[in-house]
């Protein structure tokens, strides 16, 4: 077998677990997507569907993760390769927790629906849905980034990610008020907090998808990195 017909394995081994990663990423997206859904519709059945995909994400993550281990040891790549495995292992493990994250909004809004309380007390749940909106905006920039190996793009992402921090800064402050104003909204505001937390995180995981991406393009490890750090790495 010749090295031309090797290195023309590898590379299609290489596009099928990229584009298994992309598949993966897209049922996240379409997790969180249906958890906002879920919670701004006050759909338990939404919720349901949500948390029935969490078990194919799950096996996605194995799946690829198996994969990815027997690139290595039958290929023994170097250089960009390598850091494109190791990248990709880095970010289907962010992808799954993308995964946990949609499904914990789901149980929330579960537990929500089973209590009435959307029925009897008004919650800032359309603010809740605009902070899910930015996240997924920034999971699905990253996805496109990663499918074109953007860096410029990747670079965006991040620095967008502060958006989300500053609009989860502000729903803390309204669920306050709101728990202060009627002791009743409560329990449903510390659940809302939960949320808002959850999508917060979908966005520093979008965030550390984007910072794989450099790496993988760049050679440069950005994480913990300041902005000019990044940028100066981008260039």
């Amino acid at each position: 077998m010749t090295d031309k017909h090797l290195s023309t394995q590898f590379d299609a081994e290489l596009s099928g677990i990229s584009t298994r990663v992309l598949e993966m990423g897209g049922l996240v997206e379409s997790q969180v997507a249906q958890a906002i859904y879920a919670l701004s519709n006050f759909s338990g059945d939404t919720a349901t569907q949500v948390l029935a995909q969490e078990e194919r994400v799950n096996q996605m993550e194995v799946e690829i993760d198996r994969d990815l281990s027997t690139i290595i040891a039958r290929r023994q790549p170097t250089a960009r390769d390598l850091r494109l495995l190791i990248a990709i292992s880095k970010t289907i493990g962010n992808l799954e927790r993308v995964g946990d994250e949609a499904a914990r909004i789901a149980r929330t809004v579960q537990r929500l629906i089973n209590t009435g309380v959307f029925s009897r007390l008004r919650l800032p749940v359309g603010d809740v849905s605009f902070e899910a909106s930015l996240a997924t905006s920034q999971l699905r920039k990253t996805l496109d980034a990663f499918a074109r190996l953007d860096v410029n793009q990747a670079l965006e992402v991040i620095k967008q990610d502060n958006q989300i921090d500053q609009e989860f800064d502000g729903l803390m402050r309204k669920l306050i008020t709101y728990m202060m104003e009627d002791p009743r909204t409560i329990s449903a505001s510390i659940d809302l907090v939960f949320v808002a937390k959850a999508i917060e995180r979908v966005g520093d995981h979008a965030k550390n998808l984007a910072e794989q991406i450099i790496y993988i393009v760049k050679g440069t490890d950005v994480r913990h990195a300041s902005m000019e750090s990044v940028e100066s790495a981008v260039r």
